[in-house]
Protein backbone atom coordinates (compact mmCIF):
# COMPACT_ATOMS: atom_id res chain seq x y z
CA UNK A 1 0.00 0.00 0.00
CA UNK A 2 1.36 3.35 -0.90
CA UNK A 3 0.76 6.45 1.87
CA UNK A 4 0.49 9.35 -0.69
CA UNK A 5 -3.10 8.94 -2.57
CA UNK A 6 -2.80 11.98 -4.55
CA UNK A 7 -6.97 12.61 -3.85
CA UNK A 8 -5.79 15.69 -1.96
CA UNK A 9 -3.69 17.35 -4.43
CA UNK A 10 -6.72 19.78 -5.00
CA UNK A 11 -7.25 20.66 -1.88
CA UNK A 12 -10.04 18.33 -0.75
CA UNK A 13 -9.65 15.42 2.20
CA UNK A 14 -12.64 12.68 2.84
CA UNK A 15 -14.44 12.98 6.04
CA UNK A 16 -17.44 9.90 7.25
CA UNK A 17 -20.14 11.37 4.70
CA UNK A 18 -18.13 12.86 2.11
CA UNK A 19 -15.47 15.05 0.77
CA UNK A 20 -14.59 18.78 1.72
CA UNK A 21 -12.21 21.39 1.57
CA UNK A 22 -8.80 20.97 3.71
CA UNK A 23 -10.43 24.29 5.42
CA UNK A 24 -13.24 23.09 6.15
CA UNK A 25 -14.19 23.66 10.12
CA UNK A 26 -14.44 20.30 10.50
CA UNK A 27 -10.76 19.42 9.04
CA UNK A 28 -9.46 22.24 11.85
CA UNK A 29 -11.64 20.88 14.46
CA UNK A 30 -9.88 17.05 14.06
CA UNK A 31 -6.80 18.36 12.79
CA UNK A 32 -6.07 20.26 15.79
CA UNK A 33 -7.09 17.24 18.04
CA UNK A 34 -4.79 15.67 16.55
CA UNK A 35 -1.75 18.21 16.72
CA UNK A 36 -2.52 17.92 20.80
CA UNK A 37 -2.36 14.13 20.25
CA UNK A 38 1.39 14.20 18.90
CA UNK A 39 2.24 16.27 21.53
CA UNK A 40 1.28 14.00 23.85
CA UNK A 41 3.13 11.84 22.73
CA UNK A 42 6.33 14.33 22.68
CA UNK A 43 5.59 14.52 26.09
CA UNK A 44 5.21 10.67 26.81
CA UNK A 45 8.65 10.68 25.51
CA UNK A 46 10.29 13.35 27.88
CA UNK A 47 8.85 11.12 30.78
CA UNK A 48 10.68 8.62 33.08
CA UNK A 49 9.08 5.37 32.61
CA UNK A 50 9.02 4.72 36.53
CA UNK A 51 8.56 8.35 38.26
CA UNK A 52 5.67 9.03 35.83
CA UNK A 53 4.58 5.42 34.79
CA UNK A 54 0.80 6.35 35.95
CA UNK A 55 1.07 9.49 33.58
CA UNK A 56 2.62 7.46 30.98
CA UNK A 57 -0.78 5.33 31.51
CA UNK A 58 -3.10 7.59 31.16
CA UNK A 59 -1.77 9.60 28.91
CA UNK A 60 -1.65 7.00 26.53
CA UNK A 61 -5.26 6.72 27.53
CA UNK A 62 -6.01 10.00 26.14
CA UNK A 63 -3.97 9.28 22.77
CA UNK A 64 -6.46 6.90 21.77
CA UNK A 65 -9.42 8.86 23.09
CA UNK A 66 -8.27 11.85 21.31
CA UNK A 67 -7.92 9.53 17.79
CA UNK A 68 -11.86 8.11 18.42
CA UNK A 69 -12.63 12.08 19.49
CA UNK A 70 -10.92 13.06 15.60
CA UNK A 71 -12.86 10.16 14.01
CA UNK A 72 -16.16 11.55 15.60
CA UNK A 73 -15.33 14.78 14.55
CA UNK A 74 -14.91 13.72 11.14
CA UNK A 75 -18.37 12.73 10.31
CA UNK A 76 -20.12 14.60 8.27
CA UNK A 77 -23.70 13.32 7.20
CA UNK A 78 -23.19 9.70 7.42
CA UNK A 79 -23.76 9.01 11.03
CA UNK A 80 -21.93 6.07 12.97
CA UNK A 81 -21.93 5.81 16.83
CA UNK A 82 -19.89 8.48 18.52
CA UNK A 83 -17.32 7.23 20.70
CA UNK A 84 -16.35 10.36 22.75
CA UNK A 85 -18.43 10.00 25.70
CA UNK A 86 -19.79 11.65 28.88
CA UNK A 87 -18.20 8.47 31.11
CA UNK A 88 -14.66 9.77 29.41
CA UNK A 89 -15.51 13.27 30.82
CA UNK A 90 -16.23 12.10 34.76
CA UNK A 91 -13.55 10.13 34.65
CA UNK A 92 -10.81 12.90 33.77
CA UNK A 93 -12.55 14.93 36.67
CA UNK A 94 -11.63 11.62 38.39
CA UNK A 95 -7.48 11.85 37.38
CA UNK A 96 -7.78 15.56 38.08
CA UNK A 97 -8.77 15.40 41.31
CA UNK A 98 -6.10 12.26 42.20
CA UNK A 99 -3.75 14.07 40.21
CA UNK A 100 -4.03 17.15 41.78
CA UNK A 101 -4.05 15.67 45.22
CA UNK A 102 -0.62 15.57 44.67
CA UNK A 103 0.17 19.34 44.26
CA UNK A 104 -0.03 22.64 46.72
CA UNK A 105 -2.90 25.25 46.34
CA UNK A 106 -2.42 27.59 43.61
CA UNK A 107 -2.01 31.44 45.08
CA UNK A 108 -1.27 32.99 41.91
CA UNK A 109 -1.58 31.91 38.02
CA UNK A 110 0.95 29.90 37.09
CA UNK A 111 3.60 30.19 33.80
CA UNK A 112 4.09 27.59 31.57
CA UNK A 113 7.05 26.25 32.38
CA UNK A 114 8.88 23.97 35.00
CA UNK A 115 11.08 20.71 34.10
CA UNK A 116 10.95 19.53 30.85
CA UNK A 117 8.04 17.35 31.14
CA UNK A 118 5.75 20.09 32.61
CA UNK A 119 6.50 22.35 30.16
CA UNK A 120 5.33 19.90 27.16
CA UNK A 121 2.49 19.03 29.08
CA UNK A 122 1.82 22.91 29.09
CA UNK A 123 2.06 22.72 25.37
CA UNK A 124 -0.99 19.96 25.41
CA UNK A 125 -2.89 22.34 27.19
CA UNK A 126 -2.68 25.31 25.08
CA UNK A 127 -3.15 23.07 21.93
CA UNK A 128 -6.22 21.54 23.79
CA UNK A 129 -8.11 24.76 24.09
CA UNK A 130 -7.27 26.07 20.51
CA UNK A 131 -8.76 22.63 19.39
CA UNK A 132 -11.45 23.14 21.86
CA UNK A 133 -12.24 26.68 19.88
CA UNK A 134 -11.88 24.88 16.76
CA UNK A 135 -14.97 22.16 18.05
CA UNK A 136 -16.92 25.32 19.04
CA UNK A 137 -16.86 26.62 15.98
CA UNK A 138 -17.88 23.78 14.42
CA UNK A 139 -20.80 23.03 16.53
CA UNK A 140 -21.85 26.33 15.71
CA UNK A 141 -21.91 25.74 11.75
CA UNK A 142 -22.70 21.68 12.00
CA UNK A 143 -24.08 18.65 14.14
CA UNK A 144 -21.37 17.03 15.55
CA UNK A 145 -21.07 15.25 19.14
CA UNK A 146 -20.88 17.82 22.01
CA UNK A 147 -19.35 15.35 24.24
CA UNK A 148 -15.69 16.34 22.84
CA UNK A 149 -15.87 19.32 23.60
CA UNK A 150 -16.96 18.88 27.21
CA UNK A 151 -13.91 16.24 27.11
CA UNK A 152 -11.14 18.84 25.28
CA UNK A 153 -12.45 21.47 27.98
CA UNK A 154 -11.52 18.97 30.82
CA UNK A 155 -8.46 17.52 28.93
CA UNK A 156 -6.89 21.20 28.93
CA UNK A 157 -7.65 21.64 33.21
CA UNK A 158 -5.92 17.45 33.32
CA UNK A 159 -2.67 18.83 31.34
CA UNK A 160 -2.66 21.85 33.62
CA UNK A 161 -2.59 19.66 36.71
CA UNK A 162 -0.36 17.00 35.39
CA UNK A 163 2.06 19.47 34.32
CA UNK A 164 1.95 20.74 38.36
CA UNK A 165 2.86 17.12 39.11
CA UNK A 166 5.43 17.05 36.71
CA UNK A 167 6.94 19.88 38.37
CA UNK A 168 6.23 18.90 42.25
CA UNK A 169 7.69 14.87 41.26
CA UNK A 170 11.03 16.46 40.28
CA UNK A 171 11.03 19.11 43.40
CA UNK A 172 10.36 22.23 40.79
CA UNK A 173 8.70 25.06 42.46
CA UNK A 174 5.72 26.16 39.54
CA UNK A 175 6.74 29.05 38.01
CA UNK A 176 4.06 31.99 39.28
CA UNK A 177 3.14 34.81 37.71
CA UNK A 178 3.78 37.40 40.17
CA UNK A 179 3.09 40.60 38.91
CA UNK A 180 -0.79 40.05 39.95
CA UNK A 181 -2.03 39.65 43.16
CA UNK A 182 -2.99 36.68 45.11
CA UNK A 183 -6.10 35.15 43.02
CA UNK A 184 -6.83 31.95 44.84
CA UNK A 185 -7.81 31.90 48.13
Amino acid sequence: MRIYTRTGDEGKTSVVGGRVDKDDLRVEAYGTTDEVNAFVGEAIARMDTKKHADMIRDLTEIQHELFDAGGDLAQAGKKRQYRVTAAMVSRLEEWIDRYDAETPEIQRFILPGGNEVSAALHVCRVLTRRAERRVVSLTKAQETNDEVRRYLNRLSDFFFVLARVANVRDNVGDVEYKRGGQVFR
